[in-house]
């Protein structure tokens, strides 16, 4: 077993319960986390590069990488996951000045809805467990797909 094989295992635990509430709240809070970022100031190098150039737009360019890295077909399958949520992202800045309020709500939801999920199964740990893989969600997800399609990951 590869590396990847074991970072892309993590999220195959088969005693996730309520699997609906869980995997909307890992959308919520994969949201919420960019929207956050999004929102936070930027140093005016940042503005020099691209106006869109922001800390929620480096994660997502950082976390475009780590797929790549992961594997080159799910970093493909990927990236338009990664150019909607930016969209969102940009719809949502443009769309309200509560943007950052939005992205706080999201996430107090999404983690919520985790820590629910895993009530009496490894608690609080394991949420902080699943925030830390969390923009692994989205490559399993896709695993699970590409290995049903049989398109070798």
């Amino acid at each position: 077993m590869t590396d990847r094989d074991g970072w892309l295992e993590r999220f195959a635990v088969p005693d996730r319960p309520l699997p609906a509430v869980y995997w909307l709240s890992v959308a919520c809070t994969i949201v919420g986390t960019v929207g956050i970022l999004w929102s936070l100031p930027v140093p005016t190098e940042f503005l020099d590069i691209s106006p869109l150039f922001n800390w929620g737009s480096a994660f997502l360019m950082v976390a475009a990488v780590y797929y790549f890295i992961i594997s080159l077909s799910l970093a493909i399958g990927l990236l338009p996951f990664l150019v909607g949520l930016a969209a969102f992202e940009l719809w949502l800045a443009d769309a309200s000045n509560a943007s950052s309020n939005i992205s706080v709500a999201l996430l107090a939801l999404g983690i919520g809805g985790l820590w629910l999920g895993h009530r009496g199964r490894g608690g609080i740990a394991a949420v902080i467990g699943d925030v830390q893989y969390i923009m692994l969600a989205p490559a399993w997800v896709l695993s699970l797909l590409y290995r049903w399609l049989g398109i070798p990951i």
